[in-house]
């Protein structure tokens, strides 16, 4: 449309274009990203005793059903309190009335799992009597280490990561080192000369080279899976080619020691006995002392009866 408007002979024309939505909607995200639903897993257990513990491994998002039956005890009541907690919490409006069924208390639960701060201890709580506890993680990366891993000055090393062949193939791959109370991620195409990481399948390697006392420290790998990062931390510890030598010096030099003792004393042991053979002996002197003394008045009563 043309609006015109006079004023002081200046004519304006104004033009206004109008535009015509369409009258097909816009695509939604649910349309352009195919969102395929959470699968949904159940692990049950039946509790005997009163405590058990079961070890659930995930690697991707699920809608997971925790059931846990309990027998109870000699004397069951005919209802009970039941109730879930996480990690030590109870999870809010979990409580319910628990009934004796076919002599068994049965409480299940749904949880969405879908990151790793989903993932931990749940926990389904009879009253003050039962208690079966689920530990959701992701599979766990070995080989735990208990001893520092050992490199030299000037030398290179090789940290080692991996997940058992009967677990889940991770997605990636990460490493990183502490720094103070950060964890620095180690990218190799930022210092090629310094780094270089080896992937294949469930194993990973980080080959540290020309080691200096500021590589050693906390090394962390980590088994990226969809749910979330299973993490191991491996010690490095840097030392010089000296270092392992110094128990066997100290050794070496306890024996010489030992020996040049052992030596001194011989020669002091060897010059008394020499001295003792060469000097005289008190018994041999008296001895010829008495013969002399017999053979001179010998001879002197032979002069007697010449006379």
């Amino acid at each position: 449309s043309c609006l015109t408007y006079e004023t002081s002979h200046l004519c304006i024309c104004v033009i206004v274009h109008h535009i015509l939505l369409s009258e097909t909607p816009s695509p939604t995200l649910s349309a352009l990203v195919d969102i395929d639903p959470l699968s949904t897993d159940v692990k049950s257990v039946v509790l005997k005793g009163e405590s058990h513990i079961e070890k659930v491994e995930l690697v991707n998002p699920v809608n997971l059903e925790l059931q846990c039956k309990w027998d109870g005890t000699e004397n069951n009541l005919q209802t009970i309190t039941g109730y879930w907690t996480k990690d030590g919490s109870e999870i809010e409006n979990s409580r319910v009335t628990v009934q004796l069924e076919d002599e068994q208390y049965n409480l299940k639960q749904k949880f969405s799992i879908l990151n790793e701060t989903n993932l931990g201890n749940y926990s389904c709580v009879f009253g003050n009597e039962a208690k079966i506890n689920f530990i959701l993680s992701v599979p766990q990366v070995s080989p735990k280490r208990d001893k520092p891993l050992i490199g030299y000055l000037r030398d290179y090393v090789v940290i080692e990561c991996k997940v058992e062949d009967n677990q889940p193939e991770p997605d990636s791959w990460s490493w990183s080192k502490k720094n103070g109370t950060d964890k620095e991620i180690i990218y190799t195409r930022l210092e090629p000369l310094k780094y270089e990481i080896k992937t294949k399948e469930r194993k990973t390697r980080l080959v540290v080279h020309n080691l200096t006392e500021a590589d050693a420290g906390l090394y962390f790998c980590g088994a990226v899976y969809p749910i979330g990062t299973s993490h191991n931390n491996i010690e490095l510890k840097v030392i010089t080619l000296w270092e392992p030598l110094k128990p066997f010096l100290a050794i070496l030099v306890e024996v010489c020691v030992l020996v040049a003792a052992i030596l001194l004393y011989e020669r002091s042991q060897s010059k008394k006995n020499c001295a003792t053979e060469n000097g005289p002996n008190p018994d041999q002197t008296n001895t010829l002392t008495q013969e002399e003394n017999n053979e001179r008045e010998g001879n002197s009563s032979v002069r007697q009866r010449n006379v």
